[in-house]
């Protein structure tokens, strides 16, 4: 092979990455700011997490905290982000200071001076202040804002903050008298998502659906999951990602019946279906897809009418995706369609109402059609408001996932034996219904077989 070809076969796409902009996340401090000062002066505390030793001197990854990182862009581990509210708000960085000998191991750190002018703070300090500071900026503070209970240490650390602020009560300092859950404001705002982190999540996404398809492409009989996992990692690293949004799940034949089922070792063998549930995380933000496809290129009789169903609950879930609509309506769709293909199927018996009320149907289908998805992948907020469903609205993003799962048992036709699919999309709700933000990851049967022939 000719130099000049190999070269041309080996170049590496061109990926563009935007250049950090703190505008979006100024903002979010600021409507924090706003609704804490609604309920009185306060201070809240937001961490995020520091590296993990793996084993010995090996560390895992370090990822940081999603709702650090929503108000403040810094990706750094061992930081602290303090907003005080009241008359004179101010956002206030503690991070770890310069270290030239520390950053010829670890790599670049920005330190208090940088980290103010690129993130836009007010005010920034080397993390070792932290405990001098804290307790002058509680005092006469009417609540402190934090995430109780989430971190043993860091609640024993707030304790003695507030200890500290208390002990000065003679000299006329108050002590805040509420501790409130600073994820409670911070949830409501994650649930609608701004323009900056849905133009991230599209970049995710349409990184994700090009995985899928080289997955597809790959995948042949004799291959392993491990081996199309490996597809699915090369095509994220290829497309910016930092890193999968999850363990992704490569399950062939029947393990794509087991729900969290992992890759492993197992043959994809002809005549089998081939389950992935993988999403890349691009700048903190996940993306989630499932696609499920026949190993030989080609579905079955059963495994056809078994995945147009799927398909058929998923198009239901997604008309009833749209303002206005209540969360519970996508899975409440999706449900009448699968049930009533599970009766077709003489899988169940009796009739759809039955089937439905009685939750017969899970049985084959036995998770919910979908979870919000953001900075997590089952990401912040809560799906109920007062006891009832919320209601959609303009920004929320949330995924699409009915599946089936058929386990081998002697009350069922062999022919539908060990058949598990899952079809999952991300849907943004938009002012006039929903956008599929993974829409050109290959789904119907004609395009999966049309890809896999090429």
């Amino acid at each position: 092979m000719r130099l000049e070809h190999i070269l041309a076969t080996t170049d590496a796409p061109a990926v563009d990455i935007p250049a950090f902009d703190a505008a979006p996340f100024v903002a979010r401090r600021q409507a924090l700011l706003r609704r804490m000062a609604e309920a009185g002066s306060g201070v809240a505390v937001i961490p995020t997490g520091g590296e993990r030793v793996r084993n010995r001197d090996a560390h895992f990854p370090f990822r940081f905290d999603s709702y650090f990182y929503y108000l403040t862009g810094f990706t750094e581990p061992d930081a602290v982000l303090v907003l005080v509210a009241g008359e004179s708000p101010r956002s206030i960085l503690f991070c770890l200071p310069k270290d030239e000998s520390r950053e010829i191991w670890d790599g670049y750190r920005h330190g208090p001076e940088a980290a103010r002018q690129t993130f836009a703070m007010d005010e920034a300090y080397a993390l070792d202040a932290l405990d001098d500071k804290l307790p002058e900026l509680m005092a006469g503070r009417d609540a402190v804002w934090f995430s109780l209970g989430h971190d043993a240490a860091w609640d024993a650390r707030l304790n003695g903050w507030l200890n500290a602020v208390r002990g000065l009560v003679r000299t006329g300092v108050t002590a805040p008298g509420t501790v409130r859950d600073v994820r409670v404001p911070l949830d409501e705002m994650r649930l609608v998502k701004d323009a900056s982190e849905l133009a991230t999540m599209r970049r995710a996404a349409a990184i994700s659906c090009r995985a899928h398809a080289r997955a597809m492409r790959f995948t042949r009989p004799g291959v392993r999951e491990f081996q199309v996992e490996a597809e699915l990692l090369h095509e994220f690293r290829m497309g910016g990602a930092q890193s999968p949004a999850y363990g992704s799940i490569v399950a062939t034949g029947a393990n794509a019946c087991v729900l969290h089922y992992r890759a492993d070792s197992a043959v994809c063998r002809g005549g089998d279906l081939l389950l992935i549930d993988a999403g890349c995380e691009v700048d903190g933000y996940a993306s989630d897809i499932t696609r499920t496809f026949p190993v030989n290129g080609r579905f079955s009789g059963p495994q056809r009418d078994c995945y147009e169903l799927v398909l058929a609950a998923q198009a239901a879930a997604f008309a009833a995706t749209a303002p206005g609509r209540h969360w519970n309506e996508p899975h409440d769709a999706a449900v009448q369609v699968l049930a009533q293909g599970f009766i077709d199927f003489g899988l169940l018996q009796g009739s759809l109402d039955g089937v439905v009320e009685s939750k017969a149907y899970g049985r084959f289908y036995m998770h919910r059609t979908g979870h919000w998805l953001g900075l997590d992948v089952h990401d912040a907020g809560d799906y109920k408001l007062g006891g009832e469903w919320r209601a959609l609205v303009p920004g929320m993003v949330l995924t699409i996932e009915p599946g089936l799962y058929i386990r081998a048992a002697d009350d069922i036709d062999g022919r539908f034996h060990d058949i598990g699919i899952r079809i999952e999309d991300d849907a943004l709700v938009t002012a006039d219904g929903h956008e599929n933000l993974t829409l050109a990851a290959p789904k119907s049967v004609a395009d999966i077989e049309a890809l896999m022939r090429r």
